[in-house]
């Protein structure tokens, strides 16, 4: 059964959570966890989901029914699983991520020796 885009979104940012928590402490032999309360705490306060608090712990659980997501001991990780789709999506968005971070770095005029301009009415 494949995930929803919801359920493909919270993956998404749970495991772009864990990349960049992780990399705070890299050079350690440490890795970050976080608790359901937490995450959704997170993804309402970021404003990345717009769903009431049921609605994203629900979308948790069928996200540990595939076996997408783990909980244990109040912990919430990706399986192995959950890190290939993640990966996945990770890969497809990737190209986009880099268009929009290059063209906030530098001017998109920049890019063309001509630009041409319209009067919009």
């Amino acid at each position: 059964m494949k995930a929803t885009k919801v359920q493909s979104f919270i993956l998404y940012a749970l495991g772009k959570w864990f990349e960049e928590a992780n990399k705070k402490i890299q050079d350690k032999p440490l890795e970050v966890s976080i608790s359901k309360a937490l995450f959704i705490g997170i993804v309402k306060k970021a404003k990345f989901a717009e769903k009431q608090e049921r609605a994203l712990y629900k979308n948790l659980e069928i996200l540990e029914k595939k076996r997408l997501v783990s909980y244990n001991n109040k912990e919430l990780i990706l399986t192995s699983k959950g890190k290939k789709v993640y990966d996945k999506i990770s890969c497809d968005l990737g190209p986009y991520f880099y268009l929009v971070e290059t063209l906030n770095k530098k001017d998109p005029t920049s890019y063309t020796k001509k630009v041409q301009t319209v009067f919009r009415s």
